[in-house]
C-alpha cells in the first residue's frame, strides 16, 4: 500500500466521541452509529470556530493496541476559545510523524479497506492519534502515526 512520510502539526477538533473496541466487529457497528448521528443530527453545523467543512475522524486514547479500547471522535479542525454546545467534545491531535494514504475506490469501502491493510501489517505505530478526513472534493485521506 502507498504512502508518504510526512510531519503534521498539532492541531484541535472538535466533535461527538464514542469509546469502543475492534473486537467482535463491535466499531463497526459503534462508529457507523456515531457517523448515522453525526450526519442526522447535523453535528458538523453546530460546531463554532471551525477551520473547514472537512470531516476528521479521530481514533485516539488506546488502551494499547488496535485491539483494545479507543476513543472515537468525528467531528472537524476548530480554532480554539470557543465553548461547544453540550455533547460535543474538545481533542487535540498532536504533532506526530505520519503515514498519509490516499484511499482509492468508493467510500467508506477504501477508507475500510485501508485500515484493513494497516491491522494486517507490521507498522510500527505510535498509537497517539490516528485520524480519517473526508475533504469537501469527495476524496478522503488516512493519517497514521508511526514511530
Amino acid at each position: 500500500m502507498e504512502y508518504a512520510q510526512i510531519r503534521v502539526p498539532a492541531f484541535n477538533i472538535a466533535g461527538i466521541a464514542i469509546r469502543t473496541t475492534n473486537a467482535n466487529g463491535q466499531a463497526m457497528k459503534d462508529i457507523g452509529e456515531l457517523w448515522q448521528r453525526f450526519m442526522q443530527q447535523q453535528v458538523l453545523q453546530s460546531i463554532p470556530g471551525r477551520v473547514s467543512d472537512d470531516i476528521v475522524c479521530m481514533y485516539t486514547d488506546y488502551e494499547s493496541n488496535f485491539n483494545a479500547p479507543y476513543t472515537t471522535i468525528i467531528g472537524c479542525k476548530v480554532t480554539g476559545g470557543h465553548i461547544l454546545p453540550d455533547g460535543l467534545v474538545f481533542k487535540e491531535i498532536p504533532a506526530a510523524l505520519y503515514r498519509l494514504y490516499k484511499p482509492v475506490g468508493q467510500l467508506p469501502e477504501s477508507i475500510v479497506q485501508t485500515w484493513m491493510n494497516i491491522w494486517q501489517s507490521e507498522i510500527p505505530r505510535a498509537y497517539a492519534a490516528d485520524f480519517d478526513v473526508y475533504k469537501q472534493d469527495g476524496s478522503a485521506e488516512t493519517y497514521l502515526s508511526v514511530l
